[in-house]
């Protein structure tokens, strides 16, 4: 719950934007910053970060909650099982086109640095710089994370209108 006595509008947003991906055809993948309390293989973990295909093809028993993230995958034909709390997805975005939202951390990031203010006014951004493809999209199915670029190591998104 929020100071205000509300649930935090940010699993509604995710679930939104996952829903309006898989109703146009589009992949969604989650930025995550990844600390002790997420659980993905850390093989996988570069700077921190991990971006992750959530689509219906890519993961099994799916569970976007209010408080987490869920579902099984498989890496390097490996079965594993996910769990990423709400408050470390960075953003949510359709491959394909790079839509999607941004959202602050819930607590300061692994550099000490506290986390931004607040989300970015629209669901329409651009993925980080440092991702390959036209329009921000990566060029294969094994996506880079974001690359920090920004004060105190945070990716830079770019609003798009």
């Amino acid at each position: 719950m929020t100071d205000s006595g509300t649930s935090s509008t940010r699993p509604y947003l995710i679930r939104a934007l996952y829903e309006w991906c898989t109703d146009n055809g589009l992949t969604p993948y989650v930025a995550v910053r990844v600390d002790d309390t997420v659980r993905v293989p850390r093989e996988y973990v570069k700077d921190g970060e991990i971006v992750l295909n959530i689509s219906m093809d890519a993961t099994s028993a799916l569970k976007l909650g209010n408080d987490y993230i869920e579902f099984k995958a498989r890496f390097a034909g490996v079965a594993r099982d996910i769990m990423i709390p709400l408050g470390r997805v960075m953003a949510i975005y359709a491959r394909e086109n790079g839509q999607g939202m941004a959202f602050p951390l819930d607590d300061a990031d692994p550099a000490g640095a506290p986390a931004p203010g607040g989300a970015l006014s629209g669901p329409s951004v651009e993925p980080p710089p440092g991702q390959d493809g036209a329009a921000g999209a990566p060029s294969d199915d094994a996506p880079e994370p974001p690359r920090p670029s920004g004060p105190a190591g945070r990716p830079a998104l770019k609003r798009v209108k």
